[in-house]
């Protein structure tokens, strides 16, 4: 498979599905996958974003050598939404190696913080700090104060992903 060729061939779920069935658990496969979403044109970064999210999600282990080239690509300005959002959507559901624990703790308190940033990619960001707090308990005022300031002016998805945090917090 033409990988370039196929992301651009169309944006759609099942597309996606397509690209996570022919990545499965090859680290190859995903490798070239990661490449393109952090270094090709525009369209095909966005248009990567999705599968590789969904094939960390079922393959965890995939993303074991790639979080140094995830974190630097998170701290570039001007990221398109779609980067950011399944670039933290991704991190809520692997073991983030002890040594980015601080970059992805200031990427994720700058994007809740951030009045400019989408909605989801504030609630993943939020589950992201909400898992870190579980080994940094001492970030957990932070998110309450955060949430606290946030909560008034946000949406429903928002306000369910932030209630949902406080109970497992026990804030």
């Amino acid at each position: 498979m033409n990988l370039r060729e196929e992301i651009l061939k169309e944006h759609s779920k099942a597309q996606c599905a397509k690209i996570v069935c022919w990545v499965a658990d090859s680290q190859q496969r995903f490798n070239e996958l990661l490449g393109l979403f952090l270094n090709d044109e525009y369209r095909v970064v966005q248009r990567a974003a999705w599968p590789v999210s969904y094939c960390v999600e079922a393959h965890p282990k995939l993303m074991k050598n790639n979080f140094g080239k995830l974190i630097k690509n998170l701290q570039k300005a001007n990221l398109h939404d779609a980067v950011k959002r399944n670039s933290v959507r991704l991190l809520q559901h692997v073991d983030i190696p002890e040594q980015y624990h601080g970059e992805v703790m200031n990427i994720c308190f700058s994007y809740v913080e951030s009045p400019k940033e989408a909605v989801a990619i504030k609630a993943f960001a939020l589950t992201v700090l909400g898992n870190l707090a579980k080994q940094y308990p001492d970030i957990i005022p932070e998110i309450k104060l955060l949430i606290e300031d946030q909560l008034p002016n946000q949406t429903a998805a928002f306000k369910s992903r932030a209630k949902q945090l406080m109970k497992t917090l026990k804030l």
